[in-house]
């Protein structure tokens, strides 16, 4: 085969190839639940640490 024609081969295996595509939707979705934990957290960071200061000062 030409030059050619292995370029084109390879371009065209490159467009078809979907495991990098599943590898970033993977990393997509890891972002997604990380900024949703962080969310939460910050949000119920400082109520968690009033309820366990609260329940620190009972036990003692």
């Amino acid at each position: 085969m030409s030059r050619m024609g292995n370029a084109g081969i390879l371009f065209w295996s490159f467009l078809h190839n979907e495991r990098g595509a599943t590898a970033v939707e993977y990393g997509l979705i890891a972002a997604g639940i990380a900024v949703a934990i962080i969310a939460t957290v910050a949000a119920l960071g400082t109520d968690l640490n009033t309820t366990f200061s609260s329940v620190s000062t009972g036990l003692n």
